[in-house]
């Protein structure tokens, strides 16, 4: 298997907590929206936009509490709510655009909490929006990796222990030749994802 860490081709950075609360963010106002960013209706961006709220707005599986995060404070106050107020940020480590071909994985793999952890997903956006949700189904893992040509990442991989309420579409169930609930889907996440966990006491 070769592992390409590529990051999010959209580099939007995070708006202030005011900026975003004065930003309009429902499909019931994409007009408004589209106004305020001098985005043509008809144009990508719109469809980009359109379909980053529609997903935001979208019902999350039993199980799964879910939250689109339009700012890093939103996203803390979300995580806090979740895992308390001592939390610790985690994300994959590795040179910008990084293959590593026939990579091993070194004996000293860390697990990060006890399945009470929150994911946030980079969305494609005007500015920074993260897709974050949180269950008590997964794990997550920091895992040292070495390629073939010396090259090295850590990487942040993160593992649903239940998979009975996914799509029975989704891709993982396709590649994987398994379907929904039978065994745990692990995958690494990209650099520009981020994993809140509690933060462990010394």
């Amino acid at each position: 298997m070769t592992l390409t860490f590529s990051g999010n081709s959209n580099t939007a950075a995070f708006v202030p907590r005011e900026t975003a609360d004065s930003i309009p963010f429902s499909s019931n106002k994409l007009p408004e929206i589209f106004s305020q960013f001098s985005v043509k209706p008809e144009s990508v961006e719109a469809d980009i936009i359109k379909g980053t709220i529609e997903e935001c707005e979208s019902s999350g599986i039993r199980g799964e509490e879910k939250y689109c995060a339009t700012s890093l404070e939103s996203m803390v106050d979300f995580s806090t709510s979740k895992l308390g107020g001592n939390i610790q940020a985690i994300s994959t480590e590795a040179e910008k655009g990084a293959t590593l071909q026939k990579y091993t994985i070194t004996p000293v793999v860390k697990k990060l909490a006890a399945d009470k952890s929150v994911v946030c997903h980079k969305q494609n956006y005007a500015y920074a929006v993260f897709y974050c949700h949180a269950t008590k189904t997964t794990r997550a893992y920091v895992v040292p990796l070495k390629g073939a040509d010396g090259l090295e990442a850590k990487a942040v991989a993160v593992c649903h222990t239940d998979t009975s309420e996914w799509n029975p579409k989704h891709l993982a169930f396709q590649v994987l030749k398994v379907k929904p609930g039978t065994v745990p889907v692990c995958h690494f996440l990209p650099k520009d994802h981020i994993v809140w966990v509690p933060k462990k006491s010394t």
